[in-house]
């Protein structure tokens, strides 16, 4: 039989029901009749407006001024790309540049080298803009792609469809309960509301590309001098990763009505 069996209960005149939050003021308990109770799904799905962005900044050097320099710059470079693809102020967080000195054996003696590491993640909404904006970040050495995840800028008003379908379906399962006995559905009397987490936002929808650069391909490049020909290997950057696709975002609702039974 279909859900609707399973899911609408009714009470007949004669009959009496015990409503979820039915106490009196003295916690004596309350009996309403004429009242029948439903539950019901209700779904919504929207294609995802935002895309966030996420690089991880990270560099390295015996100077310090120049390591920070130089991660400074790249940072700047993202702010500047992602400006000129038409990216509000608002959509740009850059954080701070953090330093972290590195010692070869007694701490007390100076810092061999420094690690300049940084972060900026950015909320783009135009994804026509995501190829030019990736292409350009990595091309320094310096910034990693780290991850790109797609969401709603608006989560409330999709979850608030998904609870109209939901009590619509509701309404039409214990009209439909009702109509056999020539009965119609009265008034709400108490309703339960349960939105489930947005669907499309799990660790499968989240593109994780950690150290991209780590990975560089080299290249063979003859150099033919006097002695004959030398051959040296070049570091190659490797290209940035394909742009996934994004998912249809779903959210859930569940509601349980009781209603006045006419």
């Amino acid at each position: 039989m279909k859900r609707i069996c399973a899911l609408a209960l009714f009470l007949c005149t004669s009959a009496l029901m015990f409503a979820p939050n039915a106490f009196g003021q003295n916690g004596e308990m309350k009996f309403i009749a004429d009242t029948m109770v439903v539950q019901a799904e209700g779904s919504y799905e929207a294609d995802p407006d935002v895309a966030t962005v996420i690089f991880d900044i990270n560099s390295q050097d015996k100077d310090l001024k120049l390591t920070y320099d130089k991660a400074a710059a790249s940072m700047q470079k993202i702010i500047s790309l992602a400006q000129t693809n038409g990216l509000k102020k608002e959509d740009i967080s850059s954080g701070v540049l953090t330093v972290t000195p590195y010692y070869e054996g007694d701490r007390k003696k100076r810092a061999k080298s420094y690690a300049v590491r940084g972060q900026i993640t950015l909320r783009v909404h135009d994804f026509s803009k995501l190829g030019p904006i990736l292409e350009g970040s990595v091309e320094d050495g310096i910034t990693d792609f780290r991850s790109i995840s797609y969401s709603l800028s608006d989560e409330e008003a999709a979850k608030q469809k998904a609870v109209g379908a939901a009590m619509r379906n509701a309404i039409g399962r214990a009209n439909a309960a009702l109509d056999v006995k020539g009965q119609k559905v009265g008034v709400l009397r108490f309703s339960n509301i349960d939105v489930r987490q947005l669907r499309g936002l799990s660790p499968t929808n989240v593109y994780a590309f950690n150290q991209i650069g780590s990975a560089a391909e080299t290249v063979e490049v003859d150099e033919r001098g006097g002695g004959g020909a030398r051959k040296d290997k070049y570091p190659v950057a490797p290209p940035p990763p394909p742009i996934p696709q994004p998912e249809k975002i779903g959210v859930t609702a569940t509601v349980q009505c009781a209603f006045q039974i006419l």
